[in-house]
């Protein structure tokens, strides 16, 4: 039984020595990259985790505006906002005109319906 135990705990310990240990600083991406450019060679299970963890390391990236603003500059275009703001709406952002009763009031026309 303890030949077995001892066979069994030598294999394990040849298979974490054939598994390549990577640094703990090394993001997924770099371990990636390094097995990419044939420097490494990473076991199936650290390929599979470094691949799951890239989109957490490196998020894609959104399209962001970013304005370069003086003081200036930052309070000419708030004073134009708010006097956009204290104008009228445009036509299009008013609400649709209300109809009298009597023209609502009767029958609406039938369209005919062809169901064939």
């Amino acid at each position: 039984m303890t030949d077995e135990l001892d066979a069994a705990l030598d294999r394990i310990e040849q298979q974490e020595m054939d598994e390549p240990t990577l640094p703990d600083d090394m993001t997924a991406k770099q371990a990636l990259e390094l097995e990419m450019r044939g420097r490494i060679k990473l076991s199936p299970s650290q390929f599979r985790a470094a691949k799951e963890l890239l989109p957490y390391e490196n998020p894609k990236l959104t399209a962001v505006m970013t304005s370069q603003m003086d003081q200036s500059s930052f309070a000419a275009a708030l004073e134009r906002a708010i006097l956009r703001s204290k104008s009228p709406p445009p036509v299009a952002a008013l609400p649709a005109p209300e109809h009298p009763a009597s023209e609502l009031k009767g029958n609406f026309p039938m369209r005919r319906r062809n169901l064939r």
